[in-house]
């Protein structure tokens, strides 16, 4: 196993709505962060259609039978990735080329629900799947919940790298979960990582003895307009968004974190492609203090079971 990688985050403003110009400026991106020799890149949560910030920003969006909620749901579906899209072919062979990891986020339709996955594509493998198990707050009226069949990593020549979605860093059993699977490196995905979202990364990266991608992602209101466009436009929708400030709404803020929580390497709130080496011997060192899925874990006391089956919620049978 190589002890040392060098890390990517592409901090940068997504697409909006509009996916299939998402998947080109991607793999624009992607070329960029392996050119200058990324072994991992990882992109901020939902960044193939980008983060549903009208939930936050626009002051009706909530409210019951909104047209433009409404509008902006339909167009999601509509441009949503599903299982196997032949969209992605294009990124994953650039993966396959590049021989990175890459970590990003997208909306994803399954039969008539949306999903936030994070998918982690793999050179020379299928992607593997993470759909965020409990959308957080407003995120509710957008996404239905995953499930453990999605608690995963990628075994790669160099070691393990997984992922988790912006507040499951704050469900105990979940982090549990995945430190159980060994992590080497983690992507930490989020909108913008702010102060606290910094702090859980951190944590993370102490309390699992790995090293942590936190990555953000940067949004103006310009590019939700711009995205809207795109997608074919649409009264409603863009009417929503005239309520939100003309102002920036994502704010990036990522950051590559050691084993004992040090930031190796830090962004502003600009376009960047964020990079550090890291050394994995660092995470083995860390594990002589604090080994939460070993001797830290007093399995005697404490058990945790994971139910890794897919919950289809309708099951055919002969």
């Amino acid at each position: 196993m190589a002890n040392k990688l060098l890390v990517a985050i592409v901090q940068s403003a997504p697409v909006p709505l509009a996916i299939d110009h998402g998947i080109k400026q991607v793999c624009a991106l992607i070329e960029k962060a392996a050119a200058r020799g990324a072994d991992v890149i990882a992109f901020g949560e939902t960044f193939l259609g980008g983060y549903p910030i009208w939930l936050d920003e626009a002051p009706g969006a909530a409210l019951w039978d909104h047209p433009g909620s409404k509008a902006l749901h339909g167009i999601l579906m509509e441009q949503a990735i599903t299982v196997g899209d032949s969209r992605l072919v294009p990124l994953q062979k650039l993966v396959d080329q590049t021989k990175a990891c890459v970590s990003i986020g997208a909306h994803e339709r399954v039969r008539s629900s949306l999903y936030n996955n994070q998918i982690l594509f793999r050179p020379n493998s299928e992607p593997l799947n993470h759909r965020k198990l409990v959308p957080t707050h407003g995120e509710r009226l957008i996404w239905n919940r995953g499930d453990g069949s999605t608690l995963n990593v990628h075994q790669a020549q160099w070691g393990t790298v997984g992922n988790l979605i912006c507040w499951e860093h704050w469900m105990p059993l979940a982090r549990a979960a995945m430190h159980n699977l060994g992590e080497d490196v983690h992507v930490s995905a989020w909108p913008t990582v702010r102060e606290t979202y910094a702090i859980a990364s951190r944590h993370y990266a102490f309390e699992g003895g790995c090293h942590v991608l936190a990555a953000g992602t940067l949004l103006h209101r310009d590019d939700l307009l711009d995205g809207l466009e795109l997608a074919g436009g649409n009264a409603e929708a863009l009417a929503l968004f005239h309520e939100i400030p003309d102002q920036q709404l994502q704010f990036g803020g990522s950051m590559i974190i050691a084993p004992d929580g040090e930031i190796l390497a830090e962004a502003s709130d600009r376009d960047e492609i964020l990079l550090a080496e890291i050394d994995l011997q660092a995470g083995l060192e860390a594990k002589a203090a604090l080994d939460t899925d070993g001797h830290y874990s007093r399995a005697d006391v404490f058990e945790l079971n994971v139910n890794t089956s897919e919950n289809l919620g309708v099951n055919w049978r002969d």
